[in-house]
Order: structure tokens, then C-alpha cells, then sequence
């Protein structure tokens, strides 16, 4: 599933695509990828059509699309979502779910005037909704927008309204991080995955980050100490921002950014995939155990769990 890293380098390329923009079409071709979207709320694509597109926003994995009526455009990618900026007239991508035509007469950024907003996925996990949206109990900005601003930065979208926010973001609370973890009873990798408590973190950075703060996945969340939990915090924040910088991590075309090209984060991992392969801190061989009907992969000499 794409994580924090994939997620913002799609934002990241939307943004100045759509930002301005108006929705002048929608071609639903699987309406399975709309699942999330409530239609008591009205159609979906009577809720697009004719409405500007003020920016594009991120919280930890959830992308959206503030819109001129209050409302925005939630995107999940799920497990093999892509959203692909194409030219009008261009072949229809392979597992094409949704399409939005964009008029970019009036947009924020230079550009060509027209071009299509596909929304790609393969398993079909992802899911795009137009969602109401309300302001951040906080009063801050709801998420991560490169530029622009105005009220719509502090409209947090329904469905994303139970997510925590991520450690990039500047309003992430170290110490709400902490306080979330004391009251947990599980192991740290659970807590990393937790995306209440932390966004943004998925199976393949909460193993990086755990070898490089020297922690087992399965070390209760009572006993870590707060020299770890600074160690970790410092560890996500190192990879997530490496990751982001390589353009996230591809092991194969589900995840590919707005012009279809592949990350390449994957020649960094230090455990994840790399089992059977000797740690680069000590030579032990990394292992792969089940955890949570996926694995966790980590040295089992660098990681051990104490107490």
C-alpha cells in the first residue's frame, strides 16, 4: 500500500496540474471505486462538474482536492491507486476506474488548458468520494498543501476526520505521541501502524525505522523508553523525508507517480524484502516473520525485544 512517502509525491505533482482548475467532466467506468462515496449526499458527478479545485491536500496516506462548494475530492489509492495526468484523446490506461476532465483556463499555475485526471487501480482497494468537510479541531491547517492559501487548508474532510496527523506535518505533537503510546498496550510496530495515533507510517517504513532505532516490532509500548521514542520519532522522520526525496518506493507499476514514472527508495531498504540477506550493521542474516497477515522484517541481533 502506498504510504506517506508514495502519497505526497502524487499530491506533490497534482497540485499545480489541478490547482484553479475546473471539473468540466466525469467518466465513472468501475462504479466500485466509488464505495466510499455517499450518494445520499448526492452524485457524484453533479458534485464535480462545474466546481474549482482549490489545491490538493495530505494527511498521512488520505489525499484530497478542496473544491469551491465547501466539499472536497477524497482520494484513498488503497492498495495499487494511481492517479495519472493525461493528455485529452490519450489511450485509456489499463485498469481505469474514474476520469475527471479538467479546464485549466483559469488555473493558478501555466500549463495546457485541458487534461484528463485518471484514476487507476488495479485491485480495486483505492476509492475516490466527494466528501463534506468541516475545520480542524485544532484551528490549524488540516493537512500538508504545497501552496495556496485560504479556508479551505483548514477543512478537514469527513472521512479523514479520525486520522492522527504525520510526523512531517508541522503540527504533528511529539508529546500527544508519547502520551497515545503510554496508554497503549501492544507492540511498537502495531502503535506505528496505528494511524489514530501516527499517520502516514505503513509495513514497509515502520520496519526501516524500527532497525534504525535498534527496536523489535514486538517490544511492548510500556517498556520503551522515552531515549527510544525520541530515537524512533528521529528515525521516521530521516526515512520518510529520504524516501520522499527518491520519489518513494517501487517494487513494481502499482505505484508510479502523476506521469507514470517509479520511485526508487527500494535500493535503500535496509530490512524490508531483504530477508535472508546479512544485516549491513552487524552481518547477521535479516529474517521475515508473519505479523499482522503481512511480515516484519529486522535483525535478530540488532533487534531484540527487552525489558
Amino acid at each position: 500500500m502506498p504510504e506517506l512517502p508514495e502519497v505526497e509525491v502524487v499530491r506533490a505533482g497534482v497540485e499545480p496540474a489541478v490547482s484553479g482548475a475546473v471539473v468540466a467532466g466525469v467518466e465513472i467506468f468501475d462504479a466500485r471505486s466509488l464505495r466510499r462515496h455517499d450518494a445520499a449526499a448526492g452524485s457524484f458527478t453533479d458534485l464535480l462538474v462545474g466546481r474549482r479545485i482549490l489545491g490538493a491536500v495530505r494527511r498521512g496516506k488520505f489525499l484530497w482536492l478542496p473544491l469551491d462548494s465547501g466539499r472536497a475530492l477524497v482520494i484513498h489509492l488503497g492498495m495499487s491507486g494511481q492517479v495519472l495526468l493525461r493528455t485529452p484523446g490519450a489511450a485509456d490506461d489499463q485498469h481505469l476506474r474514474i476520469r475527471l476532465a479538467v479546464d485549466r483556463t483559469h488555473a493558478d499555475a501555466p500549463g495546457p488548458g485541458e487534461l484528463w485526471l485518471n484514476f487507476v487501480d488495479q485491485r480495486v482497494f483505492g476509492s475516490m468520494a466527494v466528501d463534506s468537510a468541516q475545520p480542524a479541531v485544532d484551528g490549524v491547517d488540516a493537512g500538508y498543501s504545497g501552496f495556496g492559501r485560504g479556508e479551505w487548508t483548514r477543512l478537514l474532510p469527513s472521512q479523514v476526520a479520525h486520522i492522527a496527523r504525520d510526523p512531517l506535518d508541522p503540527a504533528f505533537s511529539d508529546e500527544a505521541f508519547v502520551s497515545g503510546l503510554r496508554r497503549k498496550k501492544t507492540g511498537i510496530k502495531r502503535a506505528l501502524l496505528d494511524q489514530t495515533l501516527i499517520s502516514g507510517i505503513g509495513n514497509i517504513y515502520a520496519d526501516e525505522a524500527l532497525f534504525a532505532a535498534r527496536l523489535h516490532y514486538d517490544q511492548p509500548t510500556a517498556s520503551v523508553t522515552a531515549d527510544q521514542v525520541e530515537a524512533l520519532l528521529v528515525a521516521v522522520r530521516s526515512i520518510l523525508r529520504r524516501a520522499l526525496f527518491e520519489g518513494g518506493t517501487s517494487f513494481d507499476a502499482q505505484y508510479v507517480n502523476v506521469n507514470g514514472q517509479s520511485g526508487y527508495f527500494a535500493h535503500s531498504l535496509e530490512v524490508y524484502g531483504r530477508q535472508g540477506k546479512p544485516c549491513s550493521r552487524c552481518g547477521s542474516v535479516i529474517v521475515r516473520e508473519t505479523f499482522m497477515n503481512r511480515g516484519s522484517h529486522f535483525c535478530p541481533l540488532c533487534q531484540v525485544v527487552t525489558v
